[in-house]
């Protein structure tokens, strides 16, 4: 399938008196709340032929290309849409895979929710909108040292499912990164043991993992506030460390996540404070690379290594290339999992996030559901929502052949 490019048509609709737009003699009706609409260009059903996708808040159609220069409204297949959260009552931290059976599998942090303590629960979805929960990765929680079960990073190697995590408790002075294995996404994960930790590495508030694999070669990156956020080789089983740990950003920023796209390295990293409930000023920060070393540096040229002790407010509000942040319904979006391209070519950026109107779980922790919203990349760098915040508009759902 061809890469979609989308088009802003927000200063056509403005001019138009009327929220419709003409194509090849059909009219598409986008409803009566349009604010925007975007217009989407790509081979949409496999023919070889470009099709296009119209998308506004009130709704959304598609235009087959019939090859004489027509388009047929494909008025029988409305596309799918959903609205924010996704996922209640919480998955903070999540993590992500797509599985062989072809299911979505999401992995989030330790938590107690009303219907009871959850240490890493597992969630799963066909189109990441739907999801269903399934369990805990754990039937026994890892136990070589006292703590929580925060943060896991899932990825398959070798045929088997391995699940870094986090254990961790507040102001714990060792914190550290273990790893369970499992044959099936849904667990059981068996245990073994400890990776590293801060005794080990030097490194203050080893937490937050995130394994990347290039040609061959894994390098886990791990970090959190305080700390400063790493790189360390790992063996080619992904098991042991191997070489020695680098330095790609300041101490102001955890959960570390880096994508590639063509050449280019992306770093996306949380700051601020993740939950103080509807108080949380939790915000995602991206810069990109080159080298997958580093220096990562935003939209505006500043190195990320250059952040540290920011993390509080106002101090946090200087920090550069933030790509979300909150807004007036939701609070604390961050700590993003991996990033998704559904079968349309486009691009999904799943995290966490907190409902001001319903900040906290039972036992008073900071409630953070899971939100899913698209990435529009702009000239080399992701955009959301138009750096209004996390959507909470009804909005096109991603496309997966089923």
């Amino acid at each position: 399938m061809n890469k979609i490019y989308i088009y802003s048509l927000c200063a056509l609709l403005l001019m138009l008196a009327d929220p419709w737009i003409r194509a090849q003699g059909y009219t598409i009706d986008l409803g009566p709340e349009v604010q925007h609409a975007d217009i989407a260009v790509g081979d949409i059903n496999g023919s070889g032929l470009p099709d296009i996708l119209i998308t506004g808040q009130g709704g959304s159609d598609m235009l087959m290309n019939n090859g004489d220069s027509t388009f047929t409204a494909s008025m029988d297949t409305k596309l799918a849409t959903y609205a924010n959260p996704v996922f209640e009552p919480d998955l903070a931290d999540p993590t992500l895979i797509r599985a062989e059976d072809g299911w979505f599998y999401a992995y989030g942090t330790e938590n107690t929710w009303p219907e009871g303590h959850r240490v890493t629960p597992i969630i799963k979805s066909k189109d990441l909108v739907n999801w269903q929960y399934v369990g805990q990765a754990f039937t026994v929680k890892p136990n070589w040292k006292p703590g929580y079960i925060w943060a896991p990073s899932i990825h398959r190697l070798d045929g088997l499912y391995y699940l870094y995590y986090s254990n961790s408790t507040w102001g714990d002075e060792n914190p550290g990164i273990g790893l369970a294995l499992a044959e099936n996404p849904e667990g059981p994960f068996t245990d073994r043991g400890m990776l590293l930790d801060t005794r080990s590495t030097g490194v203050i508030n080893s937490i937050d993992p995130y394994l990347f694999n290039e040609n061959g070669e894994h390098f886990l990156f791990w970090g959190s506030l305080g700390g400063g956020i790493y790189g360390i080789p790992l063996s080619s089983d992904g098991k042991r460390i191997t070489g020695e740990k680098f330095q790609v950003a300041g101490n102001s920023f955890e959960g570390v996540y880096i994508h590639q796209r063509d050449d280019t390295y992306y770093i996306f990293l949380s700051t601020g404070s993740c939950c103080d409930g509807a108080s949380s000023t939790y915000r995602v920060v991206v810069g990109r690379s080159e080298n997958l070393e580093g220096p990562y540096l935003t939209k505006n040229g500043s190195d990320l290594m250059d952040y540290n002790d920011m993390w509080w407010a106002p101090a946090v509000d200087n920090i550069d290339g933030v790509i979300i942040k909150s807004n007036d319904p939701v609070a604390g979006p961050g700590h993003n999992a991996q990033i998704v391209t559904d079968d349309r070519g486009d691009d999904w950026f799943i995290y966490h996030a907190i409902l001001k109107s319903n900040p906290l779980l039972p036992g008073g922790a900071t409630r953070r559901p899971l939100f899913i919203d698209r990435i529009d990349w702009k000239n080399g760098w992701p955009e959301i929502n138009r750096g209004t915040g996390p959507g909470m508009q009804e909005q096109q759902a991603p496309f997966f052949n089923q």
